[in-house]
């Protein structure tokens, strides 16, 4: 019989923390074998007792045992390899242990590397995307609210119109921010490692005032400017790639330019989720059959295949018609851009999307939603209390009484509000950047 060391003692501990994010982690050999190539049996160890909200590293030290000096050192190099999130504010340093997703999978890959196996840690990542029939992407996308939205192309939007609000913007997200980075895009860049690549642009993810210091710092982007930006942006219209980013209104850390093919979160939606997973814009697309010669241009480009050309009724001259399915269109815009009638535009949806104002309202939201309160509120493993009151509100999360309150509308908003002002005061200071 095989017997369990320290070692995997500390990586058995790293994958159950990770597993306890918000965002959803399920527990997997394969992760484990991820795991084991990107953290050492130390820095397992450590990254294992990191709390799960940004933390100042001074706060650290005495629950840890390690010198402040030492531990800076380690989340240092820690950071460097894409392990561990750090940002720096009002001079104090904070640190997070990331997820999965978004997390150390995109760090890891978004710059060539030759200090890790990366042909090796594309086919893990992989193949833990996809197994068990996507455990992870129904994992990631339970409950309502997302990690990230879909921005419609502000080119296709009626003249006029007095309702696509500035968060809405790609062009102001970028305009606005204190700091851009960008990089290569992670999932192109795994695709490319087991043989299925696209001929996309590749260095087009950008990433926003908190998040493009941090990257920028640690060497996983380069600092660019707001005109270089633009026309990254541009270009990426130009290939048709579809601009995903941060489902929040205040501070945008990142916006993607996705493609179809590549992209593991366009990819998971429509393999696994039936197109849940990222929030769609406030518009749709809606096709003009007078106009549509049923070219098949917009099916081609529909990032998530929600598109298809049908026969007209009644007609038997060959000439299709567009048809969109009003449940799968993200409402991206990137089939109106290549329509040559003009026949298919965006409209308003009839009800507008709910967007989280900040990462605090996004975050106690999912928490909320999953059943996982206990471990955003008391997320330090080394504090006894947290511990403690971390199992009551787990059981008291999962009661009926709990459970009707929080499927009542107007109970929850108040809950929800109360919860996120006491996030952002737990924040101290940290909690302008997000704002």
């Amino acid at each position: 019989m095989g017997h369990t060391t320290d070692a995997d003692q500390e990586y058995h501990f790293l994958q159950e923390r990770i597993c306890q994010k918000i965002q959803g982690n399920p527990a997997s050999p394969t992760l484990m074998k991820i795991l084991r190539l990107l953290f050492s049996p130390e820095d397992a160890r450590l990254a294992s007792r990191l709390p799960h909200n940004l933390t100042p590293v001074e706060a650290l030290t005495d629950n840890l045992g390690i010198p402040l000096a030492e531990l800076n050192d380690r989340l240092t190099e820690m950071a460097q390899r894409g392990v561990v999130f750090d940002l720096e504010y009002n001079g104090r340093r904070y640190v997070t242990l990331p997820p999965v997703v978004i997390g150390f999978f995109e760090l890891v890959f978004m710059r060539t590397r030759p200090d890790l196996p990366m042909q090796e840690l594309a086919h893990l990542f992989e193949q833990y995307f996809t197994e068990n029939n996507g455990a992870l992407a129904h994992s990631v996308w339970q409950g309502q609210t997302q990690l990230a939205r879909a921005y419609v192309r502000e080119e296709t939007i009626p003249e006029n119109t007095t309702e696509v609000l500035d968060w809405e913007r790609a062009t102001h997200i970028i305009s606005s921010a204190t700091a851009i980075s960008v990089s290569i895009c992670q999932c192109l860049h795994t695709a490319q490692h087991h043989g299925k690549g696209c001929d996309k642009p590749t260095e087009v993810c950008l990433s926003f005032n908190y998040a493009a210091e941090s990257l920028h710092r640690n060497g996983h982007g380069r600092a660019i400017t707001t005109k270089e930006a633009m026309d990254i942006l541009a270009r990426c219209k130009e290939a048709n790639l579809v601009q995903l980013g941060d489902n929040v209104q205040r501070k945008v850390s990142f916006i993607c330019n996705c493609c179809g093919c590549c992209c593991h979160m366009l990819r998971g939606m429509r393999i696994y989720t039936s197109g849940k997973g990222v929030v769609t814009s406030n518009w749709i697309m809606e096709v003009n059959p007078a106009t549509c010669k049923g070219c098949g241009e917009c099916a081609r480009v529909c990032p998530l295949d929600a598109i298809r050309i049908a026969g007209r009724p009644g007609e038997h001259n060959g000439k299709g018609l567009a048809i969109r399915d009003e449940h799968t269109c993200l409402g991206c815009g990137v089939c109106s851009t290549v329509c040559k009638t003009g026949s298919a535009t965006m409209r308003s949806r009839p009800q507008r999307v709910l967007v989280p104002e900040t990462i605090f309202d996004q975050r106690v939201a999912m928490a909320i939603e999953r059943g996982q309160l206990a471990d955003l509120l008391f997320d330090d493993p080394e504090k006894l209390s947290h511990r403690a009151l971390g199992r009551v509100l787990h059981f008291l999360e999962k009661s009926p009484p709990f459970k009707a309150a929080m499927a009542c509308s107007s109970i929850k908003s108040s809950f929800l509000h109360t919860l996120v002002r006491a996030a952002e005061k737990q924040s101290g200071d940290l909690a302008d950047v997000f704002k």
